[in-house]
Formats: C-alpha cells, structure tokens, sequence
C-alpha cells in the first residue's frame, strides 16, 4: 500500500506532547490531514490539525474513526500524573479504560492500517535484581502491582491482544524513556527542576533519556514505517545521577531513602513535584534499556543521545544554590532515624518497597 493522504487520529491532544505530536505529524507530506481528539481542548496552537471534542472512555469514537475515514491512529493518551487527571482513579479509568475503549473501536473499523501506542520503559519497573539492560522481550523483575507502570503493562497487554485479533493492522508499541528537553512537563523533570534535588543516600542510578524532538521524530517514523513490533526508543548511552547533578549545577542532598519519601510526599502535597513510587525506585535503582531493535528493525536513531537530551534539558535552568541547600540542611537534621531495612533473601529491603506501593 501507498502511503499517499494518509487519515491520522491523534489521542491525548489537550497535553502538550500529545499536541505537538499531532502537529508534527500533520507537518509530514505524506499525511492529508490529521484529527486530534480529547475530552479537554488542547492549549497552545493545534495548527493544521482539526480538533475533535470526545472522550475516547466513550463508544462515541468509533463515529469519530469512521466519520473521519481514519486509516492511522496513534495513542498518546497513556499517561503518567495523577495530579493532572484528577486522581488516580480517573488516571487508571482515562489509561485503561479509554485504551480498551479506543480499541474495541479501532476493531471496528474496516479501513483502519495502523496503530501506533505511545508507552513507556516504566513498565520494566526498576529494581536492585534487574539485568544491565531489558531487551523487549523481558518482563519487570516484580510486576508493578499499581500506578502508572500497571497502567502500562495493561494497556500492553489490550493492544497484543488487539494485535492478534486484528493481523491486517500494522501495531507499533514504542516504549519511550523518559522523555526530556526544554518544553517537558513530568514527574521526572519536575524533581529535577528543583532548587535542591534530594537523592537517595548509597546509590547513584543509571538513566536513559528520549529528547522530546526525537519522540515527535519517532512517531512519524513509525507511521511511514509501518514495521509492527515492540521497541525501546532512548537516546544513546546512560547518564549517573551524578554526572545529571553536576551538569544541571544545582546542589543535591543524599538522604536515606525513608527521608526522599518523606520530602517527595510533602512536595507532592503542596503540588511542587510528583513523587510517585515508581520514580522513587527509578532514583534508586535506574533502568538501562537495550535498543538494538528500534535501529535494526524499526530503522530509528535519535537526533539526540541521553546526555545531549539531558543538557538541552538543562541549559535554560538557572544554577541554585546558597540559601535553598541551607533550608534542606536543617530539614535534614529533624527528620527521624530511618527504618532500618529488613534482610530479606540476603538482600536489604528499602522501607519504602515493604508492603503494598502507596501509589
């Protein structure tokens, strides 16, 4: 099949990534025009793109694909924050839910080729027992029992299973790492944006970085492409916290991980940054993943390697320092001793992995 006046719907337009990647895609010859559809209308200009009001929760957007003759849908409505969905209930209702609902209409559609899901390496989780690098074939060490990488792993499974139903569909499922660069909004650069960055005490974590260029970049790809599979999309390389800490220049306090809990709640109560479990365990163990597969077979390489993302990332933020790394001094001297961590199976248990995930 040609790829001549390409149909695309867009998913998750009303965030900004969602929002600039269906205006990328609309930028690509290739594409006649592009449908952006979400419960919210997007802030910031949409450009060519024509915005449609629906909740893909809602069997309605089986009208949206089959009025519109879409033949390429690419998901970006999987998404990490319960801060901006209202809650985690409605975080896991927009995930879930709105993933299988946007499939069970994908199944309906006669003309539908391709299928594009924006997903996440937070679905390998992180731990002190993982291998150097996850290939795409690997599972989580421990299978996230809540929050967004749940959320994941879910979403996941409905597409295989969508995949499988639907074999005349080109299926495309891109596990981004965390996405960085001046524009971004995430847990991830939230923690990094602040004036003092706790780290946890004892560990110096690995981190992969996609420059948030690169993710517009792959998307587009990824239709043109039509290669069906599963890929890990990162930046070349890995970066220490450490070496993200000197680059940002802005001072760091290592504290017990109990203590990084306890900041990143209260952070997170006076909505400053999003401290979920799942980067706690991303501060404390890392995560490396393999992508031989995205330049292989996808045919895919950044712009960006994880160190350029990160210092793009970097560059316009202002050096802290001074008066903020006395404050957090001080709060450091008044917490509590830490829990000590309970051996188990010859390995320390941080407190904040015992028990159910406060997600």
């Amino acid at each position: 099949m040609g790829s001549a006046g390409r149909v695309v719907l867009v998913t998750g337009v009303s965030r900004d990534l969602g929002r600039r990647v269906a205006r990328a895609v609309a930028a690509d010859p290739s594409v006649e025009r592009v449908v952006g559809v979400d419960a919210v209308p997007p802030r910031g200009d949409m450009g060519e793109v024509s915005f449609v009001r629906a909740d893909i929760r809602n069997p309605v957007i089986a009208k949206v694909i089959a009025k519109e003759d879409v033949d390429t849908v690419v998901h970006m409505s999987v998404i990490s924050t319960p801060g901006s969905a209202g809650g985690r209930n409605t975080m896991k209702e927009l995930n879930v839910i709105g993933t299988m609902q946007l499939l069970a209409a994908c199944q309906k559609a006669p003309g539908l080729r391709t299928l594009v899901v924006k997903s996440s390496t937070t679905m390998y989780g992180a731990s002190s027992r993982d291998p150097a690098m996850f290939t795409e074939d690997m599972e989580p060490r421990r299978a996230p029992r809540s929050g967004y990488a749940k959320d994941v792993a879910e979403v996941e499974g409905y597409v295989r299973g969508f995949a499988r139903r639907r074999p005349d569909v080109q299926v495309t499922i891109l596990r981004a790492a965390n996405v960085v660069g001046p524009q971004v909004a995430s847990p991830l650069t939230s923690y990094f944006r602040l004036p003092v960055v706790p780290t946890v005490l004892g560990h110096d974590p690995r981190l992969q970085f996609l420059h948030e260029q690169d993710l517009l970049e792959v998307v587009r790809h990824a239709i043109a492409a039509e290669v069906a599979g599963t890929f890990n999309v990162a930046g070349d390389g890995v970066l220490m916290l450490s070496q993200a800490m000197r680059r940002l220049q802005r001072p760091s306090l290592a504290l017990p991980s109990v203590a990084v809990g306890r900041v990143g709640s209260t952070l997170r109560s006076a909505r400053v940054a999003e401290f979920s479990p799942e980067l706690m365990r991303l501060l404390t163990y890392g995560r490396g993943v393999d992508t031989t597969r995205m330049r292989a077979e996808l045919g895919f390489e950044p712009s960006f390697t994880t160190a350029e993302a990160f210092a793009d990332f970097a560059a316009p933020l202002a050096p802290t320092g001074g008066y903020a790394e006395r404050v957090l001094a001080r709060v450091a001297q008044h917490l509590p001793e830490p829990e000590p961590a309970i051996e188990r199976s010859g390995r320390r248990v941080p407190a904040y992995e015992r028990g159910a995930d406060h997600g």
